[in-house]
């Protein structure tokens, strides 16, 4: 039975339909234009720039410039790539200009579509950012598409780990920049952490276009980025707790992995009450009284770690450290620790060294940074199953761009086994079927665990010709994948691994070409080498075209649709032929957690035999509604969690304005005597309450006051005990003397020194008192939802105790300058000492190309410093962590002879 949106869509076609359709008479203008583009010199070519700028001056707004713009950018691409735009990539770069979400199949070329609207928005002259997942990406498209933007006359940088603040600044200063969305998250956390207006390397948000988009928005974004410095050892207590894990049996807690919680059962506190007593660890009578709350903190991780975190799954232990496993890539996150003292936990349950925990100076997350940009857009292959999210968070419409050529691809309906290693069995029939024709394959796990268990069976079955990618594979991630597609080809990989480098049929030529001739010097050789190569990549095509193109085949399905369709959409590119089937036991993950005890019943009563599976379209339905609850479940939340980080961004955003002011103000004497003033009568509206009768007054206190907060010894004893004074007039009295103090001391600096020294004071005790806010805001959040059992909304209460604790931030600010201003002795040589610098701190950035963590020279989180010079001499050829920074053109250090772009650099 067909509904009756169905039929309206059948007549009037769909949202997407229409908004596409809507866009067609623009690409017909385009291409109108393409004869005219097609005559004009270079020379001409170029000055187009700046003739759309002089209109931009003239009133001109980007969309009526649009349609030149875009012929202008296709010619420049065809000219200075080879390559030019299809007319679905003109709709994409027109979808992105809008400030949408563009969904464009893997291969049709989204890092060419980019350069449209980048183009377009770049003209304004208040520059273009292109976010990608890994510096990788970032430099290869920088380098490949600022072609097209140098040849238009634009300029291009690219932000990549180990630049100088002066690099850096460069690269946000052109009219085109790519960047991580760890780089520039950052960048603008550091920025705000400067003492100086010069010293920041960033110039605004105005205009970004977010690659892979749902994996930087939605799976990154479930994390902030966080700027830390240690705090102090407690790695014993870690170990003392973790050894009364293994005591404790299953009826001591209660485990529950949809939600991922464990908790104590009466009985298991119990339990660990006694053993802590026995230890003197326990204070008072119960586990949980209020000075016990550091060691429920300790126990509760480290029940975590024992029963909710698994070794090879969640985390590897590799060279003594605990590493990540990043559960949508299956990649290692070296970079990255679990916080609040869970890492410790498990690097305690491992018998590892522990690492320090860090404290939070200052961290945002990636919802909050980006929807700081005047104009938003994101572009991926997979984002419609998403849509409610980006719209309702980031306020992103999702488009889907047509294919070029028609998909050509055959999704097969799963096929449902009763036990794993059934599964495993027809997985593994499957695979010696299709490698005996000489189909490519792409097999997909959810885990590292899964997929070399699925690698040992290939080799008992005498199946050898395969590539593991995971992330114990992660450096030959890129070449592994470029040949995926080669005739016969069996890639094992751990979830949708291989983003930024698609799948072609007979292998990829440029990479072999970059590979196998990388320093082969132009001239005739090289341009047959080039041709032969071509030839055979052509010819490998054909062949596996023939065998029936690429086969994914999954052995699991995710949580979310949208890895299952990254994983399928590696297969069909540009119309190529292609398979998909998903490989499905009642024993996997999501089916056992999300309900298949009646299922298994039900299959049994209806005969199903041993080995034989079931196959029905509605077994896709049954699947696809659990995933879409999982996706609502993960949304719910994030947007719970967006709605509590709401709180502090909006306090983040006014203490950052605040520094940008005191940055900007030449002289703040007037902000301070405003601050001294506001001490002057908090202390005495303090200690002389309204109304009061002069007996009544608490003048020690005040006397006191005034010396703490002032650096004053006044009589306030002898002005009280005087007849007829009030409490203004103390006031009036303690001002007179504190401003005559102040005078004093800035007639004795003089006006530079004291303006010098104002500034940094502010400065400093902001931030200073913003880290410590940041911590009580932490602590606020993990206790704050037990308001909840009083029927009272925890983000109301939230919302109002964070509010009391920033107007105490400020009462403590106003406070802290004062007195210390009232109290500083300089030399007037500090005049001409250089602005402070920003404390040395830590940081967690991941390249998820490489999945090494680019800041880290010791595998724990790293120290945000600038890449350091290395003498050659000093270089240990087995360690590049001893390279330091190495030139593009420099020979590389492993002495392999290979430049260092066509080496380790490759990929760096």
């Amino acid at each position: 039975m067909v509904s009756l949106g169905g039929i309206a869509r059948k007549i009037f076609g769909s949202a997407n339909d229409r908004r596409i359709k809507s866009l067609r008479p623009r690409v017909e203008q385009i291409n109108a234009l393409e004869g005219e583009m097609q005559a004009l010199s270079d020379e001409a070519l170029r000055g187009k720039t700046a003739e759309f700028r002089a209109q931009l001056e003239n009133g001109a707004k980007l969309d009526d410039l649009l349609v030149p713009a875009f012929a202008a950018v296709r010619e420049a691409a065809r000219r200075a790539l080879g390559l030019r735009p299809f007319d679905v990539q003109l709709v994409g770069g027109m979808v992105l200009h809008d400030g949408s979400i563009a969904e464009m199949k893997t291969g049709e070329g989204k890092t060419l579509v980019a350069t449209l609207p980048v183009y377009l928005n770049a003209l304004e002259g208040k520059g273009a950012h292109v976010v990608t997942v890994n510096d990788y990406l970032a430099t290869r498209d920088a380098e490949w598409m600022g072609k097209v933007y140098g040849f238009l006359g634009l300029t291009t940088g690219v932000i990549v780990h180990g630049l100088s603040d002066e690099e850096r600044r460069n690269a946000y200063a052109c009219d085109v920049t790519y960047a991580t969305n760890n780089e520039l998250g950052f960048d603008y956390l550091r920025d705000n952490m400067k003492y100086e207006r010069a010293q920041m390397v960033q110039r605004g948000h105005n205009f970004a276009i977010v690659d892979e988009v749902d994996s930087i928005l939605i799976d990154e974004a479930r994390t902030p980025l966080i700027i830390s410095g240690p705090l102090d050892d407690r790695s014993e207590l870690y170990n003392t707790i973790d050894a009364y894990m293994p005591k404790l049996e299953e009826a001591d807690y209660e485990i529950d992995e949809k939600q991922r919680t464990a908790t104590f059962t009466e009985e298991g506190t119990e339990k660990l009450e006694t053993m802590l007593r026995e230890a003197d660890l326990l204070k008072g009578g119960s586990l949980y009284d209020v000075e016990n709350v550091t060691i429920v903190h300790h126990v509760n991780n480290a029940l975590k770690a024992h029963r909710l975190f698994q070794r090879d799954k969640d985390y590897i232990v590799r060279n003594g450290e605990v590493v990540i496993i990043d559960e949508f890539t299956g990649r290692m996150m070296p970079g990255r620790r679990f916080s609040e003292g869970l890492h410790q936990a498990l690097e305690a349950k491992e018998h590892v060294q522990i690492q320090p925990e860090n404290q939070t100076l200052a961290s945002v997350t990636f919802q909050n940074y980006f929807r700081m940009y005047n104009k938003l857009a994101g572009m991926t292959g997979t984002a419609a199953t998403e849509a409610e999210e980006f719209g309702n968070i980031y306020g992103l419409g999702v488009f889907e761009v047509p294919t070029n050529l028609p998909v050509a691809r055959l999704d097969e309906d799963d096929e449902v086994y009763r036990t794993v290693e059934e599964k495993y069995q027809a997985i593994v029939q499957e695979i010696r079927d299709a490698h005996a024709k000489c189909q490519p394959m792409l097999v997909g796990t959810t885990s590292i665990e899964k997929s070399e268990i699925l690698a040992e069976r290939l080799r008992q079955e005498g199946i050898t010709s395969f590539e593991i990618l995971n992330a114990r594979h992660h450096e030959r991630e890129a070449q592994i994948v470029a040949q995926a597609g080669k005739p016969g080809a069996i890639t094992i990989a751990t979830n949708m691994a291989g983003r930024g480098t698609d799948i072609q049929l007979g292998g990829n030529a440029d990479m072999r070409i970059a590979q196998e001739l990388g320093d082969m010097p132009e001239g005739e050789e090289r341009k047959a080498a080039e041709e032969a190569i071509r030839g055979e990549v052509a010819k490998l095509k054909k062949e596996a075209i023939g065998a029936g193109g690429l086969y994914v085949l999954a052995t699991e399905r995710h949580e979310s649709r949208r890895i299952d369709n990254q994983l399928r959409g590696r297969s069909g590119r540009q119309g190529d032929p292609g398979r998909s089937k998903f490989y499905l036991s009642l024993q996997d993950d999501l089916m056992r957690i999300f309900g298949s005890d009646r299922m298994d019943g039900m299959l049994q009563k209806l005969g199903l035999k041993e080995g034989e599976a079931i196959i029905h379209p509605w077994i896709n339905k049954a699947l696809e509604k659990a995933q879409t609850k999982v996706e609502a479940r993960n949304f719910d939340i994030r947007k719970n969690l967006l709605k509590f980080d709401d709180v502090m961004n909006d306090q983040r955003k006014v203490v950052f304005e605040q520094r940008l002011e005191l940055m900007d103000g030449e002289n703040l004497g007037e902000t301070v005597a405003e601050m001294r003033e506001d001490v002057i009568d908090d202390l005495v509206t303090k200690h002389i309450p309204e109304n009061a009768y002069a007996e009544q007054w608490d003048v020690a206190g005040l006397k006191e006051g005034v010396g703490g907060h002032l650096n004053l010894d006044l009589p306030v004893e002898e002005w009280a005990a005087e007849e007829g004074i009030d409490e203004e007039g103390i006031r009036a009295r303690i001002t007179e003397a504190a401003d005559k103090a102040a005078a004093e001391r800035a007639e004795r600096f003089g006006p530079e020194v004291m303006a010098y020294v104002e500034k940094s004071v502010l400065l400093q005790t902001l931030d200073h008192l913003w880290r410590e806010h940041l911590v009580n805001l932490d602590h606020l959040r993990s206790v704050i939802g037990f308001r909840g059992y009083a029927q009272r909304d925890p983000l109301n209460e939230y919302k109002s105790e964070a509010f009391e604790l920033f107007q105490a931030m400020l009462g403590n600010l106003r406070q802290a300058v004062t007195a210390q201003l009232m109290r500083v002795e300089l030399v007037r040589e500090a005049a001409d000492a250089p602005p402070p610098k920003a404390p040395d701190v830590e940081g967690h950035h991941l390249d998820a190309t490489t999945g090494q963590d680019e800041f880290s020279g010791d595998g724990g989180a790293a120290v945000l410093e600038h890449s350091r010079t290395v003498d050659p001499e000093e270089r240990d050829p087995d360690n590049p962590a001893t390279w330091g920074k190495v030139g593009r053109n420099e020979p590389c250090p492993c002495g392999s002879g290979k430049k260092f772009k066509h080496c380790h650099g490759a990929f760096a």
